[in-house]
């Protein structure tokens, strides 16, 4: 086993640490890892991202159902629109893709550059909700009120589209949604939201089931040190305050996607 790899597997145990404590984040560290430790390619690493974000969300969401905080039926609500979505990014959109997009002004544009680019976008993106940690505020009461279901389509269908195109959970943009147009309680947002990763997760992952030379091996190990890591995080979490961790995490995942923005560009250059 090589330095590199050794790296990559603490930084699984650490993915799943950090979705423990702070209940979402992670996730969105699973495909630099793939890329820059293991060496995957970055439109391989969103495909097993989907798998190990989906099977540790799945995972986290047992914990929090059998603790009452996961809305089955709200979930499936908005799976309904955002699963299809993954699934059919996944199985068509993703493929065809070309490899060499543009050349402009002397610079090519690849599918592989792109997709670093975009995702360490959302990584910034990502880093700012962390790091604002406001919530809107959401009453039990509150579900009873009418859903927009033009907007919880049009929701489902953006979010399952960044879930498919670059492998992320999407949690720091699910949780606002289930909120807001499903008018979840916060503590039922966030279990929720789980389970909504997890059926978007690996049920686009099977859109890619096809494809030769998926290294079961890595997955299975990466998945299992994740899984582990969200056992230990969320038990942490009884002794550790969750705030102040989220809002440092936000900063790390911000100098992450600064750092894979400028190095994606200046190997371009």
């Amino acid at each position: 086993m090589n330095t590199m790899h050794l790296l990559g597997y603490i930084a699984s145990l650490l993915i799943g640490i950090s979705l423990g404590l702070i209940g979402g984040g992670g996730s969105i560290l699973t495909m630099p890892v793939m890329v820059y430790l293991f060496g995957v390619s970055p439109v391989t690493a969103t495909s097993y991202s989907l798998f190990v974000v989906g099977s540790t969300s799945l995972v986290g969401a047992a914990r929090q159902y059998k603790q009452g905080t996961v809305n089955v039926r709200m979930a499936l609500l908005f799976a309904a629109t955002s699963v299809a979505t993954v699934f059919a990014t996944r199985k068509w959109l993703v493929p065809s893709i070309p490899g060499h997009i543009a050349t402009i002004h002397g610079f090519n544009i690849t599918e592989s550059w792109l997709t670093m680019v975009l995702f360490a976008l959302l990584m910034l993106i990502s880093a700012i909700f962390m790091m604002r940690n406001k919530h809107a505020p959401g009453s039990r009461e509150a579900v009873e009120k009418k859903i927009n279901a033009g907007k919880l389509i049009l929701y489902g269908t953006g979010i399952g589209l960044v879930t498919g195109l670059l492998g992320a959970g999407g949690g720091f943009l699910l949780i606002p949604a289930l909120v807001l147009l499903l008018h979840l309680p916060m503590k039922e947002a966030v279990g929720t939201s789980l389970l909504v990763i997890a059926l978007n997760s690996l049920i686009g992952f099977t859109g890619n089931l096809h494809d030769k030379g998926i290294d079961w091996q890595l997955l299975f190990a990466v998945t299992a040190l994740a899984i582990a890591g969200i056992l230990l995080g969320s038990y942490l979490n009884r002794k550790i305050p969750a705030g102040k961790l989220k809002k440092g995490f936000g900063w790390f995942v911000l100098a992450m996607g600064i750092y894979i923005l400028v190095r994606e560009i200046s190997t371009a250059l």
